[in-house]
């Protein structure tokens, strides 16, 4: 019987609440509905900066290398033997610097015979030269014979004709041993020697003992596509051009220099055209061999709109980036390129010297996000790299 009325008690506590819990659910007559809660969707950070607007130098980039300005194999131009090296590899040498000394001991013993060749000559000459004085009279008295002065003027012929011979006899001689003592012929830098003291060399010899570029001034030929070619020859009627030599990393400037000549024909099979152009050099960082970035200056385009190449977005219709409006929403803007340089792009068309544009952060942007300009370096900016590396 207890056990009855137990059960009987739950059931009873459980009906009020379960009656107390549907008050609670269900609006009672008369009451104001509740307020619908409002959530905002919060700003995204962004990092943006107003458009430059400058004077901007239009520069064409090209591909190239370093040339030097002369190359010179030096050669011995006689056989004989080095005695004598006068140069230390890596030096710059001048005109006129001995390179090597060959034995002349050879080439002066034929000097010497060629000498004394033109004395005896000429002794036998002016002994000629005195009997036909002696001659010629005799004749006209009678007393020797025309066959004599004849025989006599024609031995004077021949012994000055011997001594013209032997005058060039001298001066080959002199010329060959001129050539035992090798000099530099332009100023320039050596480079490994070839050769060593005690080595025979001969003119036929295809080893050089030396090969000395100059190098200040230095060259430099690059290609840009044949369609830049009406430019350049536009920009030149002007004066000259300035040309910059980058090195690989495209940043470090390594000489400027002037644009000397564009090539007299362009290449059928790659469509370019190579132009060469001339740097002082005194500071050596161009080298020869040495591939470069080259940068043509042909013209300034004057208050010209700028962007930092980070805030270009690729798209299906072309380049764009993201204008922020004055009520801190950002829209897509078409944006026309003319050229990039250190970094930022010139814009041809779709900005205006007010325009501020978003540098990073852009990744989940679209046309109407709120956005929240905070400082470079935030880390709550989020760029579409940082939002894809998970998946690289």
């Amino acid at each position: 019987m207890k056990k009855g009325v137990a059960i009987v008690g739950v059931c009873t506590v459980v009906a009020g609440f379960s009656a107390v819990a549907w008050r609670l659910s269900v609006p009672q007559a008369g009451a104001a509905p509740a307020a619908a809660e409002r959530t905002e969707t919060p700003a995204t950070p962004v990092v943006a900066e107003k458009v430059q607007v400058s004077d901007i130098p239009l520069v064409m980039a090209g591909i190239g290398t370093v040339r030097a300005y002369n190359t010179v194999d030096i050669h011995a131009q006689v056989t004989g033997t080095i005695e004598q090296i006068g140069f230390v590899e890596g030096q710059t040498v001048h005109p006129g610097s001995l390179i090597a000394q060959l034995d002349p001991r050879p080439y002066q013993a034929v000097l010497d015979q060629a000498q004394a060749n033109l004395a005896r000559d000429e002794a036998h000459l002016a002994n000629a030269k005195s009997n036909l004085g002696r001659y010629i009279p005799l004749a006209k008295n009678g007393f020797a014979s025309a066959q004599q002065v004849n025989d006599q003027s024609s031995a004077v012929s021949q012994l000055e004709s011997a001594i013209i011979s032997d005058k060039a006899a001298i001066f080959n001689a002199q010329t060959q041993l001129s050539y035992t003592t090798v000099t530099s012929p332009i100023e320039g830098v050596t480079g490994i020697r070839r050769v060593d003291i005690g080595n025979i060399l001969q003119p036929s010899t295809t080893l050089p003992i030396v090969t000395i570029t100059q190098v200040e001034p230095i060259s430099v030929v690059f290609t840009l596509p044949q369609g830049d070619v009406a430019a350049v020859q536009a920009a030149m009627a002007h004066g000259a051009l300035k040309t910059v030599a980058l090195g690989q990393d495209d940043r470090s400037v390594l000489g400027e220099g002037t644009l000397l000549l564009v090539d007299n024909a362009v290449d059928i099979n790659s469509g370019t055209i190579q132009l060469k152009a001339t740097f002082p050099n005194k500071n050596r960082a161009l080298w020869p061999g040495e591939f470069i970035n080259a940068q043509l200056t042909v013209g300034v385009r004057k208050q010209a709109v700028s962007v930092p190449l980070t805030a270009l977005q690729q798209g299906q219709g072309g380049n764009f980036v993201y204008v922020v409006q004055p009520d801190h929403t950002v829209r897509q803007v078409a944006v026309t390129i003319g050229q990039t340089l250190n970094g930022r792009a010139l814009i041809e068309k779709g900005l205006t010297p007010n325009d501020t544009v978003v540098t990073q952060g852009q990744y989940g942007l679209s046309n109407g996000t709120k956005v929240a300009i905070v400082k470079a370096g935030d880390p709550h900016v989020q760029d579409s790299s940082e939002a894809s590396a998970g998946m690289l």
